[in-house]
Parts: C-alpha cells; structure tokens; sequence
C-alpha cells in the first residue's frame, strides 16, 4: 500500500508543493510547528532513511540546503532545523524548519494548519527559491 506522501506525490490526495524534481519532492507539512515547516521527501518509498542509496542521499541534503536558504531569506531566522524523525509515516522525509530558538523544534507544538494558510506560505518559499 502506497505511503501517504507517495499518494500526495502522485496527486491523489492535495499537497502544498515548494520543490520537485525527478528524485524528490518538497511539500509544506500540514501540521507545522512553525511557519515554513516543511517536509523533503524522496520520491522512491524508502522506509529508513539509512537504507537510502548515498547519491539519493546526497540529494536531498543538497534540495535541502537550496530549501533552508529560502527559508532563511523568508523567515529572518536564526537557522533552519533539519530533522529526520521517521515514526510517524514509513517512508524517509526530512523536517526543515525555521527556527531562533530550540524550543521551536518541540514537536508538541505541532497543530493543523489551514489549507489556504499553508498555499501562501509555499508561495513565498518558491518565490525564494526561484529568485
């Protein structure tokens, strides 16, 4: 059975798209504990992401690093938190959030974001992305 990140990635179910290319995608998460919260994730379903093959690896760290640069001109943060966590779908992704502090990658803070909230969001980022 597809992960929910391959039926968004597919267009089965609607995703708040920043990033897409051949080996990955990168969609706003729809429970933010920040705004920018956003999810990297490889197109091919790899539950672990040790088991990623080291130049899908490589990859993603380089969309996101281009991602975390955008954040920052966006966002006026101090860094960009990057975070793989893993427990709450089976397919690797990775969490990058803008951040000042660290209680600003407490994931208890997490809550549903509106839909039209998190569209203008991804627009400000691909902006960024694209400038």
């Amino acid at each position: 059975m597809a992960s929910i990140f391959s039926r968004i990635i597919d267009g089965e179910l609607p995703g708040h798209f920043v990033w897409q290319d051949e080996h990955c995608v990168a969609i706003m998460t729809i429970q933010p504990i920040k705004p920018g919260h956003l999810l990297v994730i490889p197109r091919r379903e790899i539950d672990h992401w040790d088991d990623m093959p080291d130049g899908l690896s490589a990859h993603l760290m380089s969309v996101s690093g281009k991602l975390a640069k955008a954040l920052k001109q966006v966002y006026s943060c101090r860094r960009v938190s990057l975070q793989i966590v893993g427990l709450e779908v089976p397919h690797t992704h990775l969490h990058l959030v803008p951040i000042d502090e660290m209680r600003d990658i407490d994931f208890s803070r997490a809550a549903m974001a509106d839909s039209d909230a998190l569209a203008a969001e991804a627009e400000k980022i691909r902006a960024a992305v694209a400038a």
